[in-house]
């Protein structure tokens, strides 16, 4: 019987935890579409239309740094 300090079966409980994509990954699909919606259905409503707009865009850009900066910070270390 194998010892729990067998790196072979280490690796495969590593190999079971990562069996999807990070979610971070994902969010773009949750907030690209939000986009547009919220140019056309706020038509009528431009003072908000353009704050709403705005904050999203700002949102959008901040999870990009977020994502940038985390895999520089992988990378150096």
């Amino acid at each position: 019987m194998a010892s729990s300090s067998d790196p072979s079966n280490q690796e495969t409980v590593l190999r079971r935890k990562n069996n999807g994509p990070p979610i971070k990954f994902l969010i773009p699909l949750i907030y690209a579409p939000v986009l547009p919606l919220i140019r056309l259905t706020l038509r009528h409503k431009p003072v908000l239309r353009d704050r709403l707009f705005t904050a999203v865009l700002a949102g959008g850009f901040a999870h990009g740094f977020y994502l940038i900066t985390d895999l520089y910070d992988k990378e150096s270390k």
